[in-house]
């Protein structure tokens, strides 16, 4: 069992990681679909706060020693998801600034284009007007 201050300690924490997950949401440093991650992690810790029972059941439940066995395994995951999570945006920005170098490379190309021409016309211009 959890002692007392313990868990008084650690429900200020989770209420303190909850407004700072939802003060990041409002000034939008991090976006809606993380925000809603992160709040079902902190929702999920808030369970165990306040059912502190739920560890070492579940623990029981899949044949895991201890309760801090369960803990480190579920903290494990969660660090794996979160990596997982990560590598796929990164995989998807890398190709949205791949797609735009390309873009603008063509974009300058075009303009290169343009101005050769619009050279060449001005060139032709005074030629005719000497």
């Amino acid at each position: 069992m959890i002692p007392v201050k313990l868990r008084i300690t650690l429900l200020l924490a989770i209420i303190f990681f909850f407004a700072a997950v939802l003060y990041l949401l409002k000034y939008r440093r991090i976006a809606l679909k993380y925000t809603l991650l992160w709040l079902a992690t902190g929702a999920i810790l808030l369970l165990m706060v306040i059912f502190p029972g739920i560890l070492p059941g579940l623990a029981r439940l899949i044949g895991i020693q201890t309760g801090m066995n369960m803990l480190y395994i579920m903290l494990i995951a969660f660090i794996i998801m979160i990596l997982m999570s990560l590598t796929s945006i990164v995989s998807v920005q890398t190709e949205r600034i791949r797609k735009l170098a390309e873009a603008n490379a063509i974009l300058e190309e075009r303009v290169r284009q343009l101005d050769r021409a619009l050279e060449q016309k001005s060139g032709e211009n005074a030629g005719k007007s000497e």
